[in-house]
């Protein structure tokens, strides 16, 4: 997707017309878990990225947000270094370092416990980002 000036648009309408084209529960669940990752983290950045992902990011990945015919999955990047105490992580559980939440039509989203997931991985990126070696120009 190009915009008239040829410069191309930004992530976040980029995931506007992924939303609208779905049309269907689940554009309402993607727009719905965008709403509380923007609530959770107010810092947040979207960004797109392989070829139709999106990706919630600040320093570092949160999770992304991909649609599927039967499934929205929500793929924590580290999630496997996150408390979960709600069990809202549902699949890919056998990783050493991602952890996913897959929605499907009709489930309810329990919105207070995303948000603190959504909270503790920006906390994880946030104490991670802060060890790392800093690159000398």
């Amino acid at each position: 997707m190009n915009s008239k000036n040829g410069a191309k648009d930004s992530p976040s309408r980029l995931i506007d017309a992924r939303i609208k084209e779905l049309n269907d529960w689940r554009g309402e669940t993607l727009a719905r878990v965008r709403m509380l990752m923007k609530q959770a983290d107010p810092e947040v950045v979207e960004e797109w990225k392989w070829r139709g992902v999106p990706v919630w990011e600040h320093a570092g990945i949160i999770c992304t947000g991909e649609t599927y015919k039967a499934v929205v999955k929500l793929t924590f990047a580290k999630g496997a270094s996150l408390e979960d105490p709600s069990g809202l992580f549902n699949s890919s559980l056998e990783g050493n370092t991602r952890r996913a939440i897959d929605i499907h039509e009709g489930d309810k989203i329990d919105e207070k416990a995303l948000k603190a997931l959504i909270r503790a991985a920006v906390a994880l990126n946030t104490s991670s980002a802060a060890k790392r070696p800093r690159r000398r120009s």
